[in-house]
Order: C-alpha cells, then sequence, then structure tokens
C-alpha cells in the first residue's frame, strides 16, 4: 500500500510550489527538440493503435495536456496537489484537469489509449512502482502506450528547499533499466526508450521510455 505520510508531503509540497512552478515549466514549443519530439510520437503511436482517452499524470500546469489535446486525442491531466490542478484548469480551459492519485486513477479497466507519465514519479518510493505501474496497465486498453520520463540515476535526495520554497518530499531517481524492467513486469512491453544525458541545461540524465500493453 502507497504510504499516505509520503503522499500528504508530496502533495503539501507541491502545493507550496505550484505557482512559482508555473511559472518557470516551459511550454512544449520552449523545450529542446527531443524533448518535444517524445510526446509528439507518443500522441501519433496513440492515435495510430489505441484510439481512446489519453490521461496526462502529474500534469502540473497543463501545458503538455494542452498540447496532446492538439493533435485531436481526448486529453486529461490528473495532479495530487489541488493548487497545481486550480492553476492547469486557469491556463487552459478546454482539456479537463482532475484532482487524483496515480495509484487509484478512478477509470474502469481497459479505457485509456495513453497514459503520459512524464516528471511524475520521482516522488514515488521505489517500493511502490509496481503498484502504481499495475494500475497503468489496468486502465490501458490493449495496444495502449505508456510514455514514461524523468531524472534517472541511483542517488535518492530530500531537498529541503524548490523553486525558492520549503518542501519535504524525497526524490527517488532509478536507472533507466531498473524502470524498463519494472514496467515489464508490470506487464507494459518497453518497444523504444530516448536516453539524454547531461549538459549544462540539465545537470541529470533523463530517460522517456515508450511501452505498450499487449
Amino acid at each position: 500500500m502507497p504510504d499516505p505520510s509520503n503522499r500528504t508531503a508530496v502533495r503539501v509540497s507541491c502545493d507550496t510550489v505550484a505557482s512559482a512552478c508555473a511559472e518557470r515549466v516551459p511550454r512544449p514549443s520552449e523545450t529542446d527538440p527531443l524533448s518535444r519530439g517524445m510526446p509528439a510520437a507518443f500522441a501519433e503511436t496513440v492515435r495510430r493503435s489505441a484510439p481512446g482517452p489519453v490521461a496526462d499524470l502529474g500534469c502540473g500546469p497543463g501545458h503538455v495536456t494542452a498540447r496532446l489535446a492538439d493533435p485531436g486525442l481526448s486529453a486529461s491531466g490528473v495532479d495530487l496537489p489541488a493548487g497545481m490542478v486550480e492553476l492547469a484548469r486557469r491556463a487552459h480551459p478546454d482539456p479537463r484537469f482532475v484532482q487524483g492519485s496515480m495509484t487509484a486513477l478512478g477509470v474502469g479497466d481497459g479505457v485509456l489509449g495513453g497514459i503520459l507519465a512524464r516528471c511524475s514519479t520521482h516522488h514515488t518510493p521505489p517500493a511502490e512502482l509496481p503498484l502504481l505501474f499495475a494500475e497503468f496497465r489496468r486502465t490501458l486498453a490493449p495496444g495502449g502506450h505508456l510514455l514514461w520520463g524523468c531524472r534517472i540515476g541511483d542517488e535518492h535526495r530530500r531537498p529541503t528547499r524548490a523553486y525558492g520554497h520549503p518542501v519535504s518530499c524525497a526524490w527517488h531517481p532509478l536507472p533507466v533499466e531498473r524502470v524498463a524492467e519494472l514496467l515489464e513486469r508490470a506487464g507494459l512491453r518497453v518497444v523504444a526508450r530516448l536516453v539524454q544525458e547531461s549538459d549544462e541545461q540539465s545537470p541529470r540524465p533523463s530517460a522517456c521510455p515508450l511501452a505498450r500493453k499487449d
């Protein structure tokens, strides 16, 4: 079962930094070509393989959710902090944004054509990831795809400040090989992955595995 104290810490910390995060998180058009390309490829893959709604989990200010809706997908955003959801609704009135947990999405089995989970699971303790990925598989339709993305590594951290505000939630980066292994164990076959090495703009490497529910 998920640790309720960790969930509370994540919710409170993310609500604390919501406004600052919304101001500083770049819109898709402002990111590098590779960071733009993976969600675009994901959207096209969903349209071709498993037409159905797409859930952007840990949607933050909703910029990517709105971008997913542009190619004609039915996209909605889900996030745990109420403050972040409200900011997303103000910025993007057309997509649907709801407050909720990734471990209990509140939709039926096999409903979703796609799930986007970028920069949204790094606060989840590794021991809880199998539960999370099982929920992703349950809600995906056969042929549906998951695009996961996050900073990768093996150095767990507990920062005390973010965006100039105090926070109390930990970061749990994992090697991309470990993430791929957990996805496969959950019944989500990894069909592609993009790894971006660290550079001057991004001091930590990141990865985007694309996985399919067969």
